[in-house]
């Protein structure tokens, strides 16, 4: 099975309250904070490499796995993590963030996967910065192929189909997929039995979350493929569908107040606050 997994660098999520906006307006200032994978990006490269493998022999690939960015070359760094965790190839397409959308991301990767070939692209639900939810279904609909969105497992079926359990209101709905499809990832996928290659035993278990790389494994990385592509060599048109007016940070919370008792509280609720 070959698997196209694209990722995303994002500003360090754990500190978004540093985030500055400036007097213009115009953007979100992240100057001084550390780029990061996007968590649902790494869920989606963690379900690639399980359905890619043996998960008693992690070590030895038994498919192929291709990562993907869209960036400027300090991108690159993302990808050779994820050579290093075992990933077999990466490709960046030279970009700027300012420049891209999810439709733009979403057309420049079904070119990309007609080019590659894969038999399922394997992505986050959403990114942590737009947090728009919506490459996946779009580049399902331009592809013309099957999706399972927000999978919380997979577990791959000896006639090839996938076994998609769906997060949804109240528990998880499954569906079988048939290749190639497009499948979105929730946390959840990273849980020791949520993805299964038909060679992997039901009765092993992976160590939840995501692996991390062992020294000898990063430095081999550097002398795996890592490809450069234009975004003019996927799509035609790379004029953005949506442009951000204004930013604004949220309004200053007001200070607490503290009561005398339980009955200026439900008086306050009920005349102040208007919840009672």
């Amino acid at each position: 099975m070959k698997i196209l997994v694209p990722l995303k660098r994002v500003a360090d999520p754990d500190n978004a309250n540093k985030v500055k906006i400036p007097g213009s307006a115009d953007k979100v200032d992240t100057t001084g904070l550390e780029w990061k994978p996007n968590p649902f990006d790494e869920y989606a490269l963690e379900a690639a490499l399980r359905l890619t493998e043996n998960g008693q022999q992690p070590k030895t690939r038994a498919g192929e796995v291709v990562v993907v960015t869209f960036g400027p070359k300090e991108t690159e760094t993302t990808l050779r993590a994820a050579l290093a965790t075992g990933a077999d190839k990466a490709i960046r397409v030279d970009a700027a963030d300012e420049q891209l959308d999810g439709d733009l991301i979403a057309r420049a990767l079904k070119a990309l996967v007609e080019k590659e070939k894969p038999d399922l692209v394997v992505m986050g639900k959403q990114t942590v910065d737009g947090d728009t939810n919506q490459v996946g279904q779009l580049l399902a609909e331009y592809l013309d192929w099957p999706q399972a969105t927000f999978a919380a497992t997979i577990e791959e079926e000896a006639s090839g189909s996938l076994v998609v359990g769906r997060e949804v209101d109240g528990g998880v709905a499954k569906l079988r997929v048939k290749l190639p499809a497009v499948v979105t990832v929730d946390l959840r996928i990273v849980s020791g039995t949520s993805v299964y290659s038909t060679k992997t035993a039901k009765t092993f278990k992976y160590n939840d979350g995501v692996r991390f790389a062992a020294l000898p494994a990063i430095m081999a990385a550097k002398k795996k493929p890592l490809a450069e592509m234009k975004l003019a060599d996927l799509a035609s048109d790379t004029k953005v569908k949506v442009t951000y007016g204004s930013f604004s940070a949220p309004p200053a919370r007001k200070a607490g107040i503290k009561v005398k008792d339980v009955a200026e509280l439900v008086q306050k609720l009920t005349t102040e606050a208007k919840v009672l």
